[in-house]
């Protein structure tokens, strides 16, 4: 046997295997990303959902009180009974870097929003108004991220005919009318549509 021919048999073996090498890689990579997606979308939307329920019993104890127990402990068990922390472990395994950053930067305004009603601030209040327009803004920049994410494509304030996401352009209290409205009437914070 020729040492030539002999080179040129295993040179053609070694590319033989390091293509089929590559081509298996290549697949198992396109099937995680194929699996990585729809549990990116599932928790992405578990996330919100969650913050949501969290925002909506933390409007409810600051507009009504928390009853028989204090505002500290009530305004706890909101985001606990929202599984807002559950959630938002699962959202650091699974987001991508970006979404992880806007949902981080969205759960730290809904703290603050949190501390808000702990210590009293009622929904008329500026101290409340202080930190929910943030986390309006904040629950506006995470939907933007995820939507560009999963579709390629955006939404914009001027979409709703708004010209910010934070709410403050809609907002009574803040528009300095000082009147009082009833939650979820034009013009009030957290109008559906608005978070």
């Amino acid at each position: 046997m020729e040492w030539g021919t002999l080179v040129a048999t295993l040179g053609g073996g070694v590319i033989a295997i390091a293509g089929t090498v590559l081509a298996d890689r290549l697949r198992t990579r396109q099937e995680h990303r194929r699996a990585l997606q729809p549990r990116r979308r599932d928790v992405y939307t578990e996330f919100i959902a969650a913050a949501g329920a969290a925002h909506t019993e933390l409007r409810h104890l600051a507009q009504n009180g928390a009853g028989t127990t204090g505002l500290e402990e009530a305004s706890r068990l909101a985001l606990t009974d929202a599984r807002v922390y559950e959630v938002r472990e699962r959202l650091f395994l699974d987001a991508s870097a970006r979404i992880a950053g806007a949902g981080q930067t969205m759960f730290e305004r809904l703290r603050a929003l949190r501390k808000a009603v702990a210590a009293g601030a009622g929904i008329s209040a500026p101290a409340f108004h202080d930190v929910y327009h943030p986390y309006l803004d904040a629950v506006w920049a995470y939907r933007e991220a995820v939507r560009e994410e999963l579709e390629g494509r955006t939404l914009s304030p001027s979409d709703f005919g708004w010209s910010v996401w934070d709410g403050r352009e809609r907002c009574a209290h803040c528009a300095g009318r000082g009147t009082e409205t009833a939650p979820g009437s034009p013009g009030t914070p957290g109008t559906p549509g608005e978070h």
